[in-house]
């Protein structure tokens, strides 16, 4: 009895300090790369003071006061010289400690100083001829990392550049810094152990979102006009709802949500088939961010190129069309206040009603609309369908990371026992509607989980055609969470996810501020079940008098340009 008590004390033992000696040995590899954050910072930082002395007497706060558009027609007739817009920007970032304060920023892109070289060689100036751009971390960049917030993709440099940044650069574009994200962009958050929280700046008791909460902070802080994200559940659109911006979804292959070149499969990448098993199922897709929609609109047409189309020949060869964008033919609109999953919060219902007037007087037809079987597509299209596998696999993919607090109320609900799973399932059903979503493998095969969305989507545009809409006015969720909520709500995405399921361009646009009548009328708020997903909502958009409220608005498969239209239309109205 005393060896075997001394053998399991010493496997014990064992098992302990080889734990501990992992969990040490990844600290020490995300303490290696804020170094390398740190140093990129630094190199930024001289950068500035060498375009500085390069560009004395620039006007740096009259060029940070310009619109996109503005700043591309003064880059084009050269009273304005690309050093001194990159300048600009890049001292905003240092000045106004816009990364310093919310920790948006993770890498600074070198190359920028090249790519200001080659623009003075081209003959023709792009659409984006000078305009610095920041990029999301996980699209790749030539000798940077891009890390998904995971240490098991540290130390992986990528050898060339993604698509869209290559037809950036074509454009004349200076991609000039990387921007956070939350551990494997899966929350909407914007937290990971790596680089730490990213706040907002409007206020940092709030998220800016996620997953392109990093994109959100530094354009909501000046320190951007332009950015890149991505979106799978509402990346683009829920930090360009809590952070004020304007953003845009794409139609899943419009600008397609590929790596480096159309054969090249990066570990983020395998990320997203795991958080997606179903790859035609839930479509994910980059888009632009930007403080305003004619910014957003601008980026579409100049990625819309011949360069993107030779470059990736899975993208259909159809450039942007100005002439719909431009149009002020009258629209047929279909509004909800409410998508009866989810009770949106006062502010989300008040941004719906006030923008549907404003729509009606300007000459617009409003239409009820109810979108069909929302609980059906939340519950069985999305929810379990990018869980399929009970999240098996996106467990796994933490092996050999650890998980970031903000994470852990959904990996813990991931890790449990299928039979554990299984049980909590029944028992919580009439009380939890989520337990039956995330927790149990999908019951549809990869072929039945493919005919029942088209099915689906196919009931939907028929209601669409029915009422004869052009497009679609709905909530947006929001205001800006308080932190911590976001891992604990994923279900409050379902005013955004529907449209991944669709995969229809969906855009938001700013229309108003949370006042205090909408924080007094939050104190009744229970939700449409009142089980505790509902009671968080309440809690996570407490504090949040003067914080942007947005709507979204919704076309069909492929007309982005309509889209924005409507959305320039709602900007126009609301401002």
């Amino acid at each position: 009895p005393r060896a075997l008590s001394a053998l399991l004390c010493g496997s014990a033992a064992a098992i302990v300090l080889l734990k501990w000696l992992e969990r040490r040995q990844i600290q020490q590899k995300m303490e290696e790369m804020r170094r390398t954050r740190d140093l990129a910072l630094e190199r930024m930082k001289k950068a500035v003071h060498r375009l500085k002395q390069e560009n004395p007497g620039t006007q740096t706060s009259h060029i940070l006061s310009l619109t996109m558009v503005e700043l591309v027609e003064k880059l084009k007739e050269g009273s304005l010289s690309p050093e001194s817009v990159l300048y600009s920007y890049m001292s905003k970032v240092k000045a106004l400690e816009v990364t310093r304060e919310v920790n948006c920023v993770i890498d600074f892109i070198h190359g920028c100083e090249d790519q200001l070289q080659k623009l003075k060689k081209q003959k023709e100036k792009g659409l984006l001829y000078g305009i610095p751009v920041s990029i999301k971390d996980h699209i790749n960049c030539k000798g940077h990392v891009s890390s998904g917030g995971m240490v098991k993709f540290l130390g992986q440099v990528q050898e060339e550049d993604s698509v869209i940044v290559r037809v950036l650069k074509s454009q004349g574009a200076i991609p000039f810094v990387k921007t956070n994200i939350p551990q494997t962009m899966i929350n909407y958050d914007c937290s990971n152990l790596i680089f730490g929280q990213t706040l907002n700046p409007l206020n940092h008791q709030k998220t800016p979102g996620g997953s392109s909460g990093g994109e959100g902070a530094l354009i909501a802080g000046g320190g951007s006009i332009l950015g890149i994200g991505s979106d799978v559940a509402g990346s683009i659109r829920l930090p360009s709802s809590f952070c004020g911006l304007c953003g845009l979804k794409p139609t899943g292959s419009r600008i397609r949500y590929t790596p480096t070149s159309v054969l090249s499969f990066h570990p983020l990448w395998r990320l997203q088939s795991i958080l997606c098993p179903v790859s035609d199922f839930v479509i994910g897709m980059l888009g632009p961010m930007a403080r305003d929609v004619d910014s957003l609109a601008l980026c579409m047409k100049a990625l819309l190129c011949e360069e993107m189309f030779r470059l990736d020949p899975t993208v259909p060869p159809i450039p942007f069309n100005e002439e719909i964008y431009t149009s002020s033919k009258p629209l047929r609109i279909g509004y909800y206040e409410e998508d009866g999953y989810f009770q949106p919060s006062p502010s989300m219902k008040r941004a719906i009603q006030q923008t549907r007037k404003l729509l009606q007087d300007a000459g617009h037809t409003l239409v009820p609309f109810a979108p069909p079987k929302i609980d059906y597509v939340v519950d069985e299209l999305f929810t379990r369908g990018i869980f399929s596998d009970g999240a098996a696999h996106l467990v796994d993919c933490f092996k050999g990371d650890i998980v970031d607090p903000n994470l852990k109320s959904q990996f813990n609900t991931y890790r449990l026992p299928t039979v554990v799973k299984r049980i909590l399932a029944i028992i919580l059903k009439p009380i939890v509607s989520m337990w039956t979503l995330v927790c149990v493998k999908g019951n549809l095969q990869v072929g039945g989980v493919s005919a029942c969305r088209e099915a689906y989507r196919t009931e939907f545009i028929a209601k669409w055609r029915k009422l004869r809409l052009d497009v679609i006015l709905c909530p947006m969720l929001g205001p800006a969470f308080n932190h911590g909520y976001a891992g604990k709500l994923f279900a409050a995405t379902s005013y955004t996810n529907l449209y991944n399921v669709l995969d229809f361009p969906a855009g938001v646009v700013p229309v108003s501020t949370v006042t205090k009548a909408d924080e007094e009328e939050l104190k009744h708020y229970r939700g449409y079940y009142r089980d505790p997903w509902d009671k968080r909502l309440k809690e996570a958009v407490e504090g949040a008098v003067g914080l942007p409220v947005a709507v979204q608005c919704v076309a069909l498969p492929w007309q982005e340009e309509l889209c924005l239209r409507f959305m320039k239309e709602v900007e126009i109205l609301a401002h």
